[in-house]
């Protein structure tokens, strides 16, 4: 998810897709702990859209403010 995606999302889609890749870093993570996941470049970018996406609701919530 890029952040032109990113700013298009309502607020509630945003909480949604913070869980959603949340939840799937965890996943990612225990994985990669138990055996290497065949693409550890994807907790990285995961660890990017979880911040580009704190990042976008940071930037509405101080918009607002």
């Amino acid at each position: 998810m890029n952040n032109k995606e990113i700013k298009e999302l309502s607020e509630k889609e945003l909480n949604i897709a913070f869980k959603d890749e949340k939840l799937n870093l965890t996943k990612m993570t225990l994985q990669n702990a138990v055996s290497p996941i065949e693409n550890p470049k994807l907790i990285n970018e995961s660890k990017k859209t979880i911040a580009r996406i704190l990042t976008e609701k940071r930037a509405r919530q101080l918009a607002t403010a």
